[in-house]
């Protein structure tokens, strides 16, 4: 790297902790740190959305998937996401929204306690926090790997400084410094990704070799199912991502959340869902043609770095390298904030009988604290992990294959045709998938990735359903909690509920509030 390239980066990291500054005036309460209140425009709710999938892990481990077996990355893992996301706009996003419009939700996982009852919103708070702080990991992994294969800057180094950017920018401006992240994200990847694409083109001859090129790639790189990835494998993954990207990875609902109403929610995922089917292809295309390019790569994961080093001028450097730090930024403070949501409304108040009473200004202290101690953790268990193949069993052998028993119980309690669905049938899929993986993950020797991915989701669906209609445990709450979430509240609904927050809401689950000689007196 060059002086331009330093400059380019560092002022990338001033820009972020300007956002984080900025974002600091518009947080006022627990509801603006967590979902802004339902004050983000449809349109950046939903490129927040999409960027929000992002990370560096997409240039490093994806990068030598496409390097490795050619196209059929982008049917494995984008389009997968973009179907899926396009389902969801109808079935999931303003579900999601009417949660925080019409009851006060500030955390995805808040009204399980009213829709089931408090173990099951308990384990699965428990489970799905212990899966994003490895997750958090393995991108912090990424990063540190891109950094050292461009500036020669050891791998702990390098998870330290995007770290404590992180933490301080997340811990001041929660969700507004986060969305507004995703933007900056979205136009540095345009950019970089645009000049990318150009260089690829321009060494492979003109814009006409795009659509030549595929015929001199290695045998079978441009088949849709190719290498490890098979159709069993991308079906699996379809309905996956399908969980997961509509809110089973909670940060993903947080948008949808954030969205002013349901129906403009609608709008953010449909815009999300498109940018996921054409953007995610202009990226892989340059990875696709690197073997053309940069023959002979161990591995292929240096593939993309080998190509900006090949072809991209002083300054463009520095810029993909900034656009690589904001994908994991922007992804991992996406999390941090929903984790800090889910440990500050769900977890804490029911170990510790204080949080409850907790101020408003309390409130938002102990968020921030939860971010910094989160996004901690999560970088301590990054620097003891050892980098070679730790990326690729963290994304496909532990979060894909796990989201589906910790996300299932959460997103099919939100369809009216589960309404009388009860805990026994959540806990039962959440314990029988995950039970499969991890006899699948340790008990079974050579288990494909197919496998693995698709047995614990197909598991825990089959006993959901299944107990579900076998043993049906509706009641009138559980009942009225889904039905509320068939269209928007009015107006006057909103703003009462606004000025029922803002006297201070308590943080007991399914309950909204404790009265001031309560709190005064739990405070004494």
């Amino acid at each position: 790297m060059e002086s331009l390239d330093w400059v380019v980066l560092g002022a990338y990291f001033l820009v972020m902790v300007g956002i984080g500054l900025w974002s600091k005036k518009r947080v006022e309460n627990i509801a603006d740190f967590f979902t802004a209140r339902g004050r983000i425009p449809w349109w950046l709710s939903g490129i927040s959305h999409h960027m929000s999938g992002y990370s560096a892990i997409m240039f490093v481990t994806f990068a030598a998937v496409a390097y490795n077996d050619g196209v059929t990355v982008y049917f494995w893992w984008p389009l997968t996401i973009g179907l899926g996301v396009g389902v969801g706009a109808f079935l999931f996003a303003p579900r999601w929204n009417r949660l925080r419009a019409k009851h006060g939700v500030n955390s995805p996982l808040a009204y399980l306690a009213v829709r089931y009852n408090l173990p099951t919103q308990q384990v699965l708070a428990y489970s799905g926090a212990l899966l994003k702080v490895v997750d958090i990991a393995a991108k912090w992994v990424a990063i540190a790997v891109l950094l050292q294969g461009f500036a020669d800057i050891p791998l702990g180094w390098g998870i330290a400084i995007t770290g404590v950017c992180t933490m301080f920018y997340m811990a001041f401006g929660g969700l507004w410094a986060d969305v507004l992240t995703d933007f900056g994200q979205f136009i540095i990847q345009a950019i970089a990704g645009f000049a990318m694409l150009f260089a690829v083109l321009a060494h492979l001859g003109g814009f006409g070799s795009l659509f030549t090129f595929w015929g001199d790639l290695p045998e079978g790189h441009s088949d849709p199912v190719n290498g490890s990835i098979t159709t069993g494998l991308i079906m699996a993954f379809l309905v996956v991502k399908t969980f997961e990207y509509n809110g089973g990875m909670w940060n993903l609902a947080q948008r949808y959340m954030a969205a002013p109403t349901g129906s403009r929610a609608k709008k953010s995922a449909l815009l999300s869902s498109a940018l996921w089917l054409v953007w995610p292809f202009i990226l892989f295309v340059p990875m696709i043609a690197a073997p053309l390019i940069v023959p002979g790569l161990e591995g292929g994961e240096g593939a993309y770095i080998a190509l900006a080093k090949e072809l991209l001028p002083t300054g463009i450097i520095g810029l993909v390298l900034a656009g690589f730090f904001s994908h994991t930024m922007a992804m991992v403070a996406s999390d941090s904030n929903v984790i800090t949501a889910v440990i500050t409304r769900d977890l804490a108040p029911v170990i510790v009988k204080k949080v409850r009473y907790f101020t408003q200004a309390q409130q938002l202290l102990f968020a921030r604290i939860t971010t910094v101690a989160f996004v901690a953790v999560s970088m301590t268990i990054a620097l003891t992990a050892d980098p070679k193949g730790f990326i690729l069993t963290v994304v496909v052998s532990i979060v894909a294959a796990t989201m589906g028993p910790i996300s299932i119980p959460l997103m099919l309690g939100l369809l009216p045709w589960f309404k009388r669905t009860g805990p026994t049938a959540a806990l039962v899929s959440w314990a029988g998938g995950l039970a499969v993986w991890a006899w699948l993950y340790w008990g079974v020797e050579d288990a494909s990735q197919t496998i693995t991915v698709s047995s614990p989701l197909v598991t825990s669906l089959v006993l959901y359903v299944v107990i579900g209609l076998v043993k049906p445990e509706g009641s009138p709450d559980r009942e009225a909690i889904v039905d509320s979430l068939d269209d928007d509240p009015s107006d006057a609904e909103r703003e009462e509920l606004e000025r029922k927050f803002l006297a201070d809401p308590v943080l007991i689950p399914g309950q909204s509030t404790v009265s001031a000689e309560e709190r005064s007196k739990a405070r004494s």
